[in-house]
Parts: C-alpha cells; sequence; structure tokens
C-alpha cells in the first residue's frame, strides 16, 4: 500500500499532469451518511465505522436497514472468530453505527455522503437531487456506481464540483482498491480530500477520468462476460474456468465466482449500459446471464448463481 499521495494525476488541468495534494485531514469531519444498506452500503458503512467516522446508514425501509445492520454483526463476529477483528473494535464499530429510514436524519451534520443505491441513473440523480438541498455547502456528494457515469449523475447538481465516484469492491471489508472516479467540474479540493480518506480507511486509491466503466469494471465486466460465452459454447466447465485464472493468472477469485459474489443483476446491468456506451460486442449481454437473472437465479445473495451458495461452511466457503 503507498505510503503518501504526493503525486496523483489533476484531471482539471490539461496543461499539468501532477499536482501535490492539500494535507487537510478528511477526519476534519465526523459523520458519513450511507444511503443503500445492501451488499455495497453495509460494506461501506462498516469499514468507515472502523475507521472511526460515526455513521448513519439509510435506506428505504426498515427491513433493509435491519438487514444490512445483520450483515455487518455477522462480518465482525467472523473476524472476531478468526483473530482478524479485536473485540472492543467490534464493539466500538457498532457503537458508532446508527441506522434510519429518515433522508434528514441520515444527512444531519455529514461532512461525506456515499450513495450505494441500485445501479439506475434516473434513482441516483434523483436521489442527489434532494440530498443537496438538506446538506452544508461543503459536504463532498460521492456515488458507488461501479460504471454509470459521474457527470451525468452530476447534472442536477447546482455544485458539481464537490460530487465525485468511490467505487469500492466486495467485499468491501477485505477489498483494497477504491476507485476515485473525478468528472472534469470535480474539484481538486474534493479530490484531495476523497484521497485521503480512502487511506484512511486502510484501503488504496486510484484516480481514473469519467469514461464508461472507468477501469476496473471496463476491465472486469469483459472478462466475466467471456468467460460466460466459454461456459456457453462448452469449452470447459464453472470451476474448470475459475480455477484457470487463479492458477494461470493468479487472480485471487475467478470471474463466475466474482460475477455471484457481485450479484448477476448487477453484473447484466453494467454489461448493458457498456454495450449502449461503447457499442462493442465485447460487452454484449451473454444469453446464458440473461436468462439466469431472469429465473431469479443472481448469485450469492439469491442463493444460487454459476455456484450454489446455500449451503456455505463457517468462513463462507463453498461446500
Amino acid at each position: 500500500m503507498i505510503d503518501d499521495l504526493e503525486l496523483i494525476p489533476d484531471p482539471n488541468d490539461p496543461n499539468s499532469e501532477w499536482y501535490a495534494p492539500k494535507e487537510e485531514d478528511p477526519r476534519a469531519f465526523t459523520r458519513v451518511a450511507v444511503l443503500g444498506a445492501g451488499t455495497m452500503g453495509h460494506g461501506i458503512a462498516q469499514v468507515c465505522a472502523m475507521a472511526g467516522w460515526g455513521v448513519r446508514l439509510h435506506d428505504i425501509d426498515v427491513v433493509s436497514v435491519e438487514m444490512g445492520m445483520q450483515q455487518i454483526r455477522k462480518n465482525l463476529d467472523e473476524g472476531v472468530r478468526l483473530g482478524k477483528v479485536a473485540p472492543a473494535v467490534r464493539e466500538t464499530t457498532l457503537a458508532t453505527m446508527a441506522t434510519t429510514t429518515d433522508l434528514d436524519e441520515a444527512l444531519e451534520d455529514a461532512g461525506l455522503v456515499i450513495e450505494a443505491v441500485p445501479e439506475k441513473l434516473e434513482i441516483k440523480k434523483e436521489l442527489f437531487f434532494r440530498v443537496e438541498e438538506k446538506v452544508a455547502h461543503d459536504t463532498i456528494l460521492a456515488t458507488n456506481t461501479s460504471s454509470i457515469s459521474i457527470e451525468r449523475i452530476a447534472s442536477v447538481l447546482d455544485h458539481p464540483g464537490r460530487f465525485l465516484g468511490l467505487h469500492f469492491f466486495n467485499p468491501v471489508f477485505i477489498m483494497e482498491l477504491v476507485e476515485v472516479v473525478v468528472a472534469e467540474q470535480t474539484s481538486q479540493e474534493t479530490i484531495d480530500v476523497a484521497a485521503k480518506f480512502v487511506r484512511r480507511l486502510d484501503k488504496e486509491p486510484v484516480v481514473v477520468r469519467d469514461t464508461p466503466g472507468f477501469a476496473s469494471s471496463r476491465l472486469g465486466v469483459a472478462l466475466a462476460l467471456e468467460a460466460m460465452r466459454m461456459l456457453e459454447q462448452g469449452v470447459a466447465g464453472v470451476e474448470a474456468i475459475d480455477r484457470a485464472m487463479e492458477l494461470g493468472y493468479r487472480h485471487p477469485m475467478g470471474p463466475l465466482k466474482l460475477s455471484d459474489l457481485i450479484g448477476l443483476d448487477v453484473r447484466l446491468g453494467v454489461a448493458e449500459y457498456l454495450y449502449e456506451e461503447l457499442e462493442s460486442e465485447v460487452y454484449r449481454p451473454p444469453e446464458i446471464l440473461e436468462r439466469m437473472v431472469a429465473e431469479g437465479k443472481t448469485g450469492k445473495k439469491s442463493g444460487v448463481g454459476f455456484y450454489d451458495w446455500r449451503e456455505v461452511g463457517p468462513g463462507g466457503e463453498l461446500q
């Protein structure tokens, strides 16, 4: 992991390749609002709380926020069991978190708002239109989108300079990378604070420009879709394809298992978006993906995807 972000690209100045970030400590704000308690939202809320911020986790109904908190408790309990999380850290993490279905309450005193709602442009635009009216002028607004244009989401904002993407990876409490996605309007100060914030989470920020799929999704989805096409064509079975990438290319997880973990419905949505935006056959959704999503087989969260997740071991491994 890098020790300092002394040099990162300045996306706002085409005549200057690099700039030195300022040294403001993002802990100057004490509260983070996470909007969306699903797979990504509850993971983001957990790591923020573990890093010392007060967190309000918001969703549209009580069931959703309680399910998110239940998963956070499960993650922390498993960490304690494995000796990776101290019992005291578990307690302080939970003590600094609150849940709410009231957007005003979620946003109160928030210095950073991170959105993790479904990957639909209109949903995100509507949410941020409401959020901007309710937060302080210096509150940073961030989306966890894995592919949707940052500039398009920010089009509803009066002050888009404070908006950017913070693309976390699943499982959030394990994965080290966070893509810091910047549009032309994103201010240097916003980038500085966001990069420092990511480092305080013990993760590594990678600054990328606002292009379809950014860097990680564009490459990752291409690999996953090709693996699905290979499966359709009978090139090899699910486990064989995954093991080939794990052993041959040192990937920690094969593309089909990773797709299950991310959610096949999410993979399909991103593929459809990239196919439309880039007009490349690389991103045309395979028939097997469309069929599985239509059948409700969306991966780990539904219990069935390319793997059967209904019976897993105590450490989360497949049986």
